[in-house]
């Protein structure tokens, strides 16, 4: 089968895209990526590439087709839109000539904005293929929720351009079973929502570290609380800092933060005023490959959000990253993020915007004895492997696949 994936980041930007493609590649297709130009999350283009970059690459054997986009910059409001427009206009302008020849279907991946919707619709229209659009954010809901958009009357018209969006594709994939009322209110039928979450690469898995791995170096001696992610609005840092004030006199708990983003400057600025300079350890951003190794020194994993109705209904990706490497949770959210681990057994979890529920979890899961915490790192791996099995979800997608390009092709 000829696939066309059409999606506004990829590598050398770390998303879920990137090993999808790689599975479906595994399945045995033929594989197209139409995608930007790199620029997330430092804001600027990544090393080598300029708005004028209109080039065909390689990833792992995958051909990759870039158009211009402007870059997100400071991530201010206007410098977002400017950024997901670009890359819709240049996308539907250059994507026919870019991706020649005929494809089986259409997958769209969209976790932010929903605008990339747009070119898979125009490429619809000239290759008569199906589209499968794979929803990991709800919208208009997550853009009033970050506080991106506040207008009543924009909002609305972004409601507008979903409907407008969804209809055109003939099957929706929702991250979260959470998002499918939201998904039907917007138009869609029921039987064209299908489930399908995130699973995690294979190289998250339980680990143990040689003693001289490098990875240790910047690890402070103690009990190790770690976050990876994107250091954004999103995340709820206010949260975290509060709770790691709270235990600030507990000098063996740290706090590890792995990844960057566009409120870095803001935390570390919060982490001086508040005089947490030894208790939070900001260590930017690694690559993929070394992500598991630094889990592997955590004595527990931090997901944290907002508490904003959309995020309640979201299961955020690093959750699975989390489980596969068969460790306890600390969770600080609510909803689908929050059922997940205490249905899997696998930590502590607290509502979001509950610093002090957040720091009485920490200091439960610090002073439990290490055959708990063990215990909560197995369940972990076990609910991951039951749910959210990499191959096991590549298996159900390529069967929707196939079902969906054998009932186009009949009604054609």
């Amino acid at each position: 089968m000829k696939i066309l994936v059409i999606t506004q980041y990829f590598w050398p930007e770390s998303f879920r895209i990137n090993d999808l493609v790689l599975g479906l590649k595994e399945f045995g297709h033929d594989v197209h990526v139409l995608t930007g130009i790199p620029n997330y999350p430092s804001g600027s283009f990544s090393s080598g590439y300029s708005f004028f970059t209109l080039r065909k690459e390689s990833y792992k054997g995958i051909p990759v087709s870039r158009v211009p986009l402007t870059p997100r910059g400071k991530g201010k409001g206007w410098q977002l839109a400017l950024n997901y427009i670009s890359f819709a206009f240049f996308a539907s302008l250059f994507g026919p000539s870019r991706c020649k020849g005929n494809f089986d279907i259409i997958f769209v991946y969209e976790p932010s904005p929903i605008t990339v919707g747009l070119p898979a619709l125009v490429l619809k229209k000239i290759k008569s293929c199906p589209i499968l659009f794979w929803s990991q954010d709800l919208w208009p809901e997550s853009l009033s929720a970050t506080g991106a958009v506040k207008s009543r009357w924009i909002l609305r018209r972004v409601e507008s351009l979903v409907r407008f969006i969804y209809k055109g594709c003939d099957r929706i994939l929702v991250q979260s079973k959470a998002f499918i009322k939201p998904t039907e209110a917007l138009g869609v039928e029921r039987e064209r929502i299908y489930y399908f979450p995130n699973s995690a690469e294979e190289l998250y898995k339980p680990l143990q570290l040689e003693d001289d791995a490098i990875e240790r170096e910047s690890m402070p001696k103690g009990f190790k609380v770690m976050f990876a992610g994107n250091i954004g609005a999103a995340q709820d840092f206010k949260t975290i800092l509060e709770a790691a004030e709270l235990l600030k006199d507990s000098s063996d708990i740290h706090w590890i933060i792995l990844g960057d983003g566009r409120m870095r400057p803001w935390v570390e600025t919060q982490i001086r005023e508040r005089g947490l300079t030894e208790n939070i350890h900001l260590l930017g951003k690694h690559p993929l490959g070394s992500m598991p190794r630094y889990f592997s020194l955590a004595d527990a994993m931090l997901v944290t959000l907002k508490k904003e109705p959309i995020f309640a209904l979201t299961i955020p990706s690093k959750v699975q990253s989390y489980l596969a490497c068969g460790k306890p949770v600390i969770a600080a959210l609510d909803g689908e993020g929050s059922r997940v681990i205490k249905e899997a057994q696998a930590g502590l979890t607290s509502p979001a915007e509950a610093p002090k529920l957040l720091a009485e979890n920490v200091k439960a899961l610090y002073n439990m004895p290490e055959s708990g915490r063990l215990h909560m790192g197995r369940q972990a791996r076990k609910y991951f492997e039951s749910h959210f099995e990499r191959s096991n979800l590549l298996k159900k997608l390529d069967d929707w696949m196939v079902e969906l390009t054998e009932s186009t092709h009949l009604n054609q």
